[in-house]
């Protein structure tokens, strides 16, 4: 059963507050999977804070109208399953690391930073380390010389010690 014209209002109402807050969109071809599988992969989205949701391509379409994401419209076709991100990098892997699992997902397209992905272009941005990856990274190489000025006074230390002995 169809929705009706005040349902349809209330789901473009809500993806566009989703879309509005976004920096990320990522869209696949879901044909063909369990609905055990789709389950699978919604708990996957929770967990990385995604907005995962099978919606008509219409509705879509009205949602992301003058927003950076427009560019999307021409990809809509067929049945997509959309994930929205307020991460730049989540929504893309979440979809793009259950592609690998499951190979009737098929990512088609994306949108980040204004700019619309094909398939290759989601893949590289799921690819990028997390934010928490890359400020972990940072700390380990604001360290390192800190930690070696430390060994190396503990040596200076050891040496002078020695002398005065």
């Amino acid at each position: 059963m169809g929705l009706n014209l005040s349902e349809k209002k209330a789901v473009v109402a809500e993806v566009a507050a989703q879309v509005a807050g976004a920096q990320t969109i990522a869209i696949a071809e879901y044909r063909g999977i369990a609905v055990g599988h789709l389950t699978v992969l919604r708990k996957k989205a929770r967990e990385s804070g995604v907005y995962l949701r099978v919606l008509k391509n219409t509705l879509v379409r009205r949602a992301v109208v003058g927003t950076p994401f427009a560019g999307l419209a021409d990809h809509l076709v067929g049945p997509l399953i959309y994930s929205v991100s307020a991460d730049p990098v989540a929504a893309a892997r979440v979809l793009n690391d259950f592609a690998k699992t499951n190979d009737k997902l098929v990512l088609k397209a994306g949108s980040y930073a204004g700019n619309v992905l094909d398939k290759a272009g989601v893949q590289a941005l799921a690819s990028i380390p997390s934010r928490e990856e890359l400020l972990a990274k940072l700390l380990g190489v604001m360290q390192a010389p800190v930690s070696g000025f430390a060994v190396c006074l503990a040596a200076l230390a050891k040496q002078r010690e020695e002398a005065a002995a």
